[in-house]
């Protein structure tokens, strides 16, 4: 047990140090919400890594190889990496020019300040609460099996730590870190997947005596099953802020691009561990055990302390970094589309870094969440699936079609929100993901088709008129009215 106190104490002795370092240094909002648009690639490719393994990775994501096998990977990891990838590739050069700090930013550029509201309010409330609210449990459980804390204790006692780094640091911290712990995300899922496959006897034993149905990527009777979870969750990381994140903080276009193609490159490899070491104990770990208790099992039973305890660390190193992320995700969305462009449109810089700090209370929120929590994975593709069909039509209007118009986009956001959330009490059999998808299309082009731009829209495809200035792209809403007439004259 002494290991584990002396590796636990120890990296979180050092994460507030360097916390209370970037306290010091970071003196903007840009810097503290956005890192100054100005991290290397090595950092970028880094936070990527880190960010994405979070208690998903560690706990879920083994837990779903313990409980269905490999199509787990094939069903959530590796459709939302696909979708990463996608957003990497294809739109960091057009979104990072518009010198943006969210996900609503883009949407109020386009369709106006109304419209931001709804993307605003999803990526901190519907998705950046639950998320955080992940991670506390992650860790809380880890506080809880590793040092016998009582779990409501071991909770607020994440919470604190978690909140307090948040606090301290601002996304420049969180991306420095990132890039640091990486290396340990990594050296522990190997350290986790060599010592599995030993107890399970070695990779032939293993084999043979798996049913096939852990083993198949779409196993038989279960197709549509994976095909269904793929598409509900996919296209959610087309419109996830983290990423976007991490375009906007990366210091140039290419490196946007590279970092985060070698970052999700890396991921798409060593998300597929947590799979195989959950099937992998399957020959040693009782198969009544909780899905979410194979990870503990493993560490716990299986490794010294000595190597268990830098493991342990590894995943208390995926949970800070990714609950981070999600608070700072949330606060963005209150300091700067909610505060800088609703309450206090004309903030100094003292009053925005003052917002930024303080925003970061929507954390509180995540805390009342952990206590109705009840399956991890579950709770994270509900998230996933609302947010998705919710945003993902508005999102490619924004990009590709000019003849989107503020009604049609903030109509579209309203009825797939209302679709999706009421469609479950129909009984249908069909997932909600599906109607939610088609209500957002089809409401988006009527109504776009039937209404006229508003004049504070900027009228354009920002995929193709991508390359613009920053100067245009930067104006407020009120110098709007010109742009929009000058782009319908065209």
């Amino acid at each position: 047990m002494a290991w584990y106190y002396s590796y636990i104490i120890g990296y979180f002795v050092i994460m507030f140090a360097i916390g209370y370092y970037y306290f010091r240094k970071v003196k903007t909002s840009d810097s503290y919400l956005i890192a100054g648009w100005n991290m290397g690639y090595w950092k970028i490719t880094g936070t990527t890594i880190s960010t994405w393994c979070g208690a998903a990775a560690f706990i879920g994501w083994m837990g779903m190889g313990f409980s269905k096998g490999l199509s787990g990977y094939f069903m959530f990891a590796l459709p939302g990496i696909i979708a990463s990838l996608m957003l990497v590739i294809f739109f960091s050069r057009p979104l990072r020019r518009k010198k943006l700090y969210t996900l609503a930013d883009l949407f109020g550029r386009r369709f106006g300040r109304k419209a931001s509201l709804f993307p605003s309010f999803f990526s901190a409330f519907v998705y950046s609460v639950p998320a955080t609210a992940i991670q506390i449990i992650g860790m809380s459980t880890i506080l809880t099996v590793v040092l016998g804390l009582e779990f409501n204790t071991a909770i607020f006692v994440s919470f604190a730590l978690i909140l307090g780094f948040t606090i301290l640091g601002g996304l420049e911290a969180a991306i420095v870190t990132d890039a640091l712990q990486s290396i340990l995300l990594i050296a522990g899922i190997m350290v986790l997947g060599f010592t599995a496959l030993s107890h399970a006897g070695g990779l032939e034993h293993a084999l043979l005596n798996t049913p096939i149905e852990f083993l198949a990527p779409l196993p038989e009777g279960k197709t549509m099953e994976v095909v269904t979870f793929a598409l509900t969750v996919a296209p959610f990381y087309l419109v996830w802020q983290c990423t976007w994140q991490r375009i906007f903080a990366s210091e140039s276009e290419d490196v946007a691009i590279k970092a985060g193609v070698s970052g999700f490159s890396i991921v798409m490899l060593i998300s597929f561990l947590p799979y195989c070491i959950g099937v992998l104990a399957r020959q040693f770990v009782p198969l009544d055990t909780s899905a979410d208790l194979v990870f503990s099992y493993v560490t716990m039973q299986l490794l010294h302390p000595a190597i268990g305890g830098l493991v342990i660390v590894g995943l208390l190193a995926a949970l800070m970094t990714s609950a981070d992320s999600y608070i700072l995700q949330g606060s963005s969305n209150l300091a700067h589309d909610l505060y800088g462009n609703f309450i206090n449109r004309h903030a100094n810089e003292k009053q925005k870094m003052a917002s930024a700090r303080l925003s970061v209370i929507i954390s509180v929120l995540g805390l009342g969440v952990t206590f109705l929590m009840t399956d991890i994975i579950s709770a994270y593709q509900w998230a996933l699936r609302i947010s998705a069909t919710t945003l993902i039509f508005p999102f490619f209007a924004v990009m590709f079609w000019k003849h989107a118009t503020s009604r049609g986009c903030i109509s579209s956001m309203a009825s797939a929100l209302s679709v999706t959330a009421l469609w479950p009490l129909l009984s249908t059999g069909i997932d909600p993901a599906y109607p939610g998808f088609l209500t957002s299309l089809v409401v988006l082009v009527v109504v776009s088709k039937l209404t006229r731009h508003s004049p504070s829209e900027d009228v354009a495809a920002y995929y193709w008129d991508g390359a613009e200035s920053h100067a245009t792209s930067a104006l407020p809403d009120a110098a709007k009215p010109d742009i929009a007439l000058a782009s319908k004259a065209v």
